[in-house]
């Protein structure tokens, strides 16, 4: 894709490296808070099931549907995100993510439920708004790993596996939802006082779905959403139902189910820059092709429902890794292709696309389970579409941001990277 000069942004000055890493820190922070919140359902869930009297379907229904209202929010809220800038918007979701996790914690029927988990989708938009905000304070050689950085946020999920059930068995059922609601209200004073849009940053032109229209007839921004829906939605579909998964395949109790998926969730986490990394040193292209068949002999092995000692564990922790050094390459790809005044929205459906790639696993294995009393049909179709991206990656994506006419790259910024 060609970058008009209209488009390039002059990179952040030398001397504004404190501010880049300071944004990158406050950035990174608001997306792990919006993201704990965001993923409160998971862990409980289970033992939601079991006092309600649920279904598999019905379970799976609940979990999923905060992710994909988060999913599509990334669409408008990134858009929102070129027009007004992280400064705002990040304050503004974290304070609008308040309110259905407070709910929460003082609604008990299923409907009244899914319409809090409908609010609480909200929280999973902060994506859309980090992401731009990281790429105009770094450089194209540097925003891989700089968005890999900031992609630690979805240590968030990590957070809730580990302390919702423990905060709600300690404390009482309200404990989480009240903990969480109180620091995003802290983090969204922190952001309106210290966060800062970057230097030059560029206010599109014309109306937000004009830009959405735009960025929808690149196609690249189709290319990369298919490729993240099969990283991040992979990374995504795990962390919110792995839980049940563990519960129900292998017997655990819910406390170790949960930590056990968190583990899962922070390796995928750490990952997620080294990815990025790869792809700044090398070329994203090759890190995908191996992280997707990679991921695909995995799922292979998951599908037989081997042993959990050692096999399951292995098999699931190295869909981890690969699942969190995918996302880190994808975004590479957006940091280096994305024009500067339109990586809020290409983020947004980009980002969409993740999690809706992660909506539709959960609800395919608990009606497949449901079925079949099996999760192997699930699991070979992760494998079968892990396969897929794995092949088109390497055949169509092989020349996306290569270096032109022998020389430098040339991102976004304007600037040139050897």
């Amino acid at each position: 894709m060609t970058i008009t000069g209209k488009q390039r942004v002059a990179a952040p000055a030398a001397g504004a490296t404190r501010a880049a890493v300071l944004n990158l820190a406050l950035a990174t922070l608001g997306f792990l808070l919006n993201f704990w919140a965001w993923a409160l359902l998971g862990p409980l869930g289970p033992g939601i099931k079991e006092r309600l009297g649920l279904s598999f379907a019905a379970q799976s229904l609940l979990v999923a549907v905060p992710v994909v209202v988060g999913s599509l929010g990334r669409i408008p809220v990134g858009a929102l995100t070129d027009r007004y800038g992280a400064r705002v918007m990040f304050p503004l979701v974290s304070l609008a993510t308040i309110v259905p996790v407070l709910a929460l914690a003082y609604v008990s029927s299923y409907p009244a439920l899914i319409v809090a988990g409908f609010f609480l989708g909200i929280g999973g938009t902060a994506f859309a708004v980090g992401v731009p905000l990281v790429s105009g304070w770094h450089r194209p050689a540097r925003r891989g790993f700089a968005i890999g950085v900031f992609g630690i946020g979805t240590g968030g999920t990590a957070i809730a596996n580990f302390t919702t059930v423990r905060l709600a068995d300690a404390y009482g059922s309200k404990a989480p939802f009240l903990l969480v609601a109180a620091v995003l209200a802290g983090y969204a004073v922190l952001a309106f006082l210290l966060l800062r849009d970057a230097p030059g940053r560029q206010r599109p032109a014309g109306s937000a779905m004009a830009r959405l229209v735009g960025v929808g007839r690149l196609g690249v921004t189709w290319q990369l959403c298919f490729l993240y829906s099969v990283g991040f939605g992979g990374f995504v579909a795990f962390s919110v139902y792995l839980p049940a998964y563990l519960r129900t395949a292998y017997g655990l109790e819910t406390a170790d189910a949960a930590l056990r998926t968190a583990g899962f969730v922070v390796l995928a986490v750490a990952a997620r820059p080294i990815g990025g990394w790869l792809s700044d040193q090398l070329h994203p292209v090759p890190v995908l092709v191996w992280c997707y068949a990679g991921v695909a002999g995995f799922a292979v092995v998951q599908a037989f429902q081997p042993p959990l000692m050692p096999l399951g564990t292995i098999a699931f922790l190295g869909m981890a890794i690969l699942l969190g050094a995918a996302s880190g390459g994808v975004f590479a790809l957006v940091g280096r292709v994305a024009p500067a005044d339109k990586v809020g929205s290409v983020t947004g459906l980009v980002g969409a696309a993740g999690g809706l790639g992660g909506f539709v696993p959960p609800l395919i294995m608990g009606w497949v389970y449901g079925l079949q009393s099996s999760y192997a049909i699930g699991l070979m179709l992760l494998s079968d579409v892990a396969l897929a991206a794995a092949v088109y990656t390497a055949v169509k994506m092989s020349g996306l941001a290569r270096p032109r006419n022998g020389g430098h790259e040339q991102g976004p910024g304007g600037d040139a990277d050897g």
